[in-house]
């Protein structure tokens, strides 16, 4: 069974970047299809990036060119790189794969 433990938020000023890391557990990690999803104050819960088992990515539009998602399957990590923030991107991030989420590392963009 997968579990779940994000780090790495925390406070930045427009402009600036953060790694998040998304530590998981259980053996069977490497088959699953990993996905950051964040959720706004008063905003559903979205899908922000999405990485296969085999390294293929997709993104929100609103992150295309800012944002990388990565893994490192023997490590059974992911990770999210998010460069040139700006204040829209302020809300809780969340690792989710196998079905299981994480609970949450707040980002927080603001001068």
């Amino acid at each position: 069974q997968v579990q779940l433990v994000e780090s790495g938020g925390g406070l930045v000023q427009p402009g600036g970047s953060l790694r998040l890391s998304c530590a998981a557990s259980g053996s069977t990690f490497s088959i699953y299809t990993m996905h950051w999803y964040r959720q706004a104050p008063g905003k559903q819960r979205e899908l922000v990036a999405s990485i296969t088992s085999g390294g293929s990515t997709n993104y929100a539009d609103s992150v295309k060119g800012r944002f990388t998602i990565s893994r490192d399957n023997p490590e059974k990590m992911v990770y999210l790189q998010m460069n040139s923030l700006k204040p829209e991107d302020t809300a809780v991030y969340y690792c989710r794969g196998a079905s299981k989420w994480g609970q949450g590392t707040q980002v927080t963009v603001s001068s």
